[in-house]
């Protein structure tokens, strides 16, 4: 017999030992049943992060030295995952459904889900359950049996500095290298809507007029990149930058789902700019979305106009289940172009939209849009500063971003994107809104893909309101505010300040 399954018939030799088992496996499938029950979604913030870690390896530490056997390093911590797994079995989002390997979003939802609680979770109640084990025998161990151990053990001291370290957002210098007498630069937690929410407040000068920015998505975090690229618009307004739940550094908010709703979206921004117009003693403020974040922007302006002094729309959105239905047309016309018959079956195999393999049909057509998009060159200003910044893909290497919420940055996108973006298919501007008692600007970038674009000019014709006007840029598509930051700046500051501010004082 195999030494090993000598040491495991061994263990199971004596009614103590065989005693010591179920213990050990009934532990760890209360713990599995524990975090399933707390965290469907895995942990989401810093906090949790730790308490997974530091728990899960004293839970390896005491069942392997309670079987007193190395065995214990794969028992434990497959009972625990497989508890885990049927209790949290038909929660919504990619990173814990189905496991799928058939496509490259696949594989990232599996790494950003199972294989992050692999490392945060299993790696060490796996460590813990190995040095148990060996502490459990009389005799004392080897050398060579403590160099992996010892290993280990800096392996897990490292995660536990890297996941404490803390995110924080630079703060605003003045000429002399120091921070700027009157500015904020802040990261802050709010609760909105019964859920604890972030948001970077970032401006030169406080009592300057408060604009909120909404991001795109549903589920996206731009906090890094409104830092970088509306540094100038922070000269002259109190930036704020909000992530909204289920997204980036409020990704723990998507628990529980039922909360995560278009209704709820829509009063949290509203309950957030009540905040804000408390905070800063202001009679209103401005408003201001992209994409996913247009849409959300509207609708609240629409709500509570008299929160809002205007409405700013880039990449505005307006009927998102007929943009995805041109869109789907689109991309089998490019595909018939191409002869790529791959793509053809792939379009074919998905269906029209409204799509019913969300979130992965919309990522295969959105790895398409670089090929869909008019020709065109982002502004120099654009591509420099970005390069410069040195954000990483969608921003995790930007500082606002403890290494949990890196994680979150992405699970959100695919997790929060699945569950919110069928609730706004029925959204219909040209049908549901005809007015905005506030005045409106769109950014509208002409290299903008038909079937957005189109739909956002056929609105902003009908639309009826105080004051619109639509500044158009060649050399911009869909991310408007962020490709033509400088001429953002200069528009905000030139026409739309002057046409609608009104100070408290």
């Amino acid at each position: 017999m195999d030494p090993p399954l000598n040491r495991f018939a061994f263990a199971l030799g004596t009614k103590e030992r065989r005693l010591s088992i179920v213990g050990s496996v009934g532990i760890a499938l209360l713990a599995g049943v524990l975090v399933g029950l707390t965290l469907p979604h895995g942990p989401s913030t810093q906090t949790q992060g730790l308490v997974v870690l530091l728990g899960t390896l004293t839970l390896g530490l005491l069942t392997g030295f309670t079987m007193q056997s190395r065995w214990a390093m794969l028992l434990v911590p497959l009972v625990h995952v497989i508890a885990i797994q049927l209790i949290r079995n038909g929660t919504e989002g990619p990173s814990v459904g189905p496991i799928r390997l058939d496509s490259s979003y696949g594989v990232l939802s599996l790494v950003l889900g199972r294989g992050f609680y692999l490392l945060v979770g299993l790696l060490p109640m796996i460590a813990g359950a190995g040095v148990g084990a060996m502490l459990s025998h009389s005799r004392p161990a080897t050398i060579e049996g403590w160099v992996p151990t010892g290993i280990l053990g800096l392996a897990l001291t490292a995660l536990v500095v890297v996941v404490m370290m803390p995110a924080s957002t630079p703060p605003i210098l003045g000429s002399d290298g120091k921070p700027l007498l009157g500015s904020i630069a802040s990261l802050e937690k709010v609760r909105l809507g019964g859920v604890n929410q972030w948001i970077m407040i970032r401006a030169h000068d406080r009592d300057k007029p408060v604009l909120l920015y909404l991001s795109g998505g549903p589920g996206q975090s731009d906090l890094p990149f409104s830092r970088v690229l509306f540094d100038d618009l922070s000269r002259d307004f109190v930036v704020v930058s909000w992530d909204q739940r289920g997204t980036g550094k409020s990704y723990a908010g998507i628990d529980p789902v039922s909360s995560v709703t278009l209704k709820q979206a829509i009063a949290d921004t509203l309950e957030l700019s009540k905040v804000l117009l408390t905070r800063f003693g202001e009679k209103k403020i401005y408003l201001m979305g992209e994409s996913w974040g247009s849409v959300l922007g509207v609708l609240a302006v629409q709500r509570q106009p008299e929160l809002y002094f205007a409405w700013i729309g880039s990449g505005q959105m307006v009927n998102p289940r007929e943009s995805d239905r041109r869109l789907y047309q689109d991309v089998l016309a490019l595909a018939d172009r191409n002869g790529d018959e791959q793509m053809a079956r792939t379009m074919h195999n998905f269906g029209e939209p409204p799509y019913k393999d969300i979130p992965f049909a919309n990522a295969f057509v959105m790895s398409q849009y670089d090929r869909l998009y008019k020709p065109y060159v982002p502004p120099e200003s654009y591509t420099r500063i970005g390069k410069a910044a040195n954000l990483g893909p969608y921003g995790i290497f930007g500082s606002e971003y403890n290494f949990v919420e890196k994680i979150n940055v992405l699970r959100g996108l695919i997790d929060t994107f699945t569950i919110m973006y069928p609730q706004i298919q029925q959204v219909d501007f040209r049908r549901d809104v005809s007015r905005l008692e506030v005045p409106v600007y769109i950014l509208d970038g002409k290299a903008e893909l038909a079937a957005r674009r189109n739909l956002m000019l056929e609105w902003f014709d009908r639309l009826q309101a105080p004051n619109k006007q639509v500044f158009s840029f060649e050399n911009a598509a869909h991310s408007v505010a962020f490709e033509q930051f400088q001429a953002l700046h200069k528009l905000m500051v030139d026409t739309v300040l002057p046409e609608t501010y009104m100070p408290a004082h």
